[in-house]
């Protein structure tokens, strides 16, 4: 077992957090929208990857990288720390940009 890709994502998603943190973007902002938009993303990429999987689409390959644990058929555990990741930075890039956006319009 081999738990690289994992801690790989821990750590980037710990960056993530201080990120957050640092700027107030998106937890610190509003943490019940926050937590809501983060289960909604979460919910609708499982039922993505869960419909590629279905069609034969997806495939879990094994790899020396992986913990090779998977939570369901073809889906990996690595995979549901991606999707976390993956939503959490989509939240933190488009609250940056409005961030970014409103301070230009103050200008």
């Amino acid at each position: 077992m081999n738990l690289l890709y994992a801690g790989v994502l821990v750590v980037s998603g710990a960056c993530l957090v201080l990120l957050d943190v640092r700027f107030s973007l998106v937890l610190r902002r509003g943490p019940v929208a926050a937590v809501v938009a983060l289960v909604v993303g979460l919910v609708f990429f499982i039922g993505w990857d869960a419909a590629g999987i279905a069609l034969g689409v997806f495939r879990h390959v094994d790899s020396h990288w992986a913990s090779g644990i998977l939570l369901a058929p073809e889906f990996p555990v690595e995979e549901l720390m991606f999707l976390l990741f993956l939503t959490y930075l989509t939240l933190i890039l488009l609250s940056g940009w409005r961030r970014w956006r409103e301070s230009r319009e103050r200008r």
